[in-house]
């Protein structure tokens, strides 16, 4: 693998480069987007339980919703209604408030997705870069020569193309499998959100 990778020239280094790169989103994806990671165990009932607690007009303390807080990637959510309940805050401004943690609990579902759709787009034409540049070499500092020359000048200039499909196609497959699993994600949070909205605040209208 080095000798290729020696063999493709220059050209293959940036492909190198956004292959770890894209590696290490996907494992880090991958761990940050697992169910037991967005939703740890017992915290839905931790979250609950507080909410009865509150229902029922017993004291709740700030230490207790900033656990729900830092419990996980959903605690936000569940701790920006605690705390306006606890507080004596109407739904009205429960849900203002609550739209706006949901934004950011959004980002952080979706980090770094971006970066891994960019380089499944980008893979494949750096790798028909790095063959116009070999070809370009080939041609330009030695001419025609000889047929089997040309062969293997053109199969190491073609290494470029395969190296950027071999990651284009995993990070392609890796990008569309965890935007599914963020998305899935996301809408257990609005589903786990809207039952302890409505437990809270019984007489507000349904939300989203």
């Amino acid at each position: 693998m080095y000798s290729i990778l020696l063999s493709a020239g220059w050209p293959i280094w940036p492909l190198l480069i956004i292959s770890i790169i894209g590696l290490a989103i996907i494992i880090e994806r991958a761990w940050y987007l697992r169910q037991i990671h967005v939703f740890p165990k017992n915290s839905l009932e931790t979250v609950f339980g507080l909410a009865n607690a509150i229902s029922k007009q017993k004291t709740v303390s700030e230490t207790e919703i900033s656990d729900i807080d830092q419990l996980s990637p959903a605690g936000s959510l569940f701790a920006c209604i605690l705390r306006e309940k606890a507080s004596g805050n109407s739904a009205d401004s429960a849900l203002e408030e609550l739209q706006a943690s949901a934004q950011s609990t959004w980002l952080k579902l979706e980090r770094y997705l971006g970066i891994l759709a960019t380089i499944a787009t980008a893979a494949p034409l750096l790798g028909l870069f790095g063959t116009v540049v070999g070809m370009i070499e080939i041609f330009g500092s030695q001419g025609i020569g000889s047929p089997q020359q040309l062969a293997h000048g053109i199969s190491i200039a073609l290494y470029n193309t395969a190296f950027g499909l071999l990651i284009a196609i995993p990070a392609l497959a890796a990008w569309r499998g965890l935007r599914a699993m963020a998305n899935q994600r996301q809408h257990e949070c609005e589903e786990f959100t809207r039952q302890l909205f409505k437990k809270l605040y019984p007489h507000s209208a349904d939300t989203k």
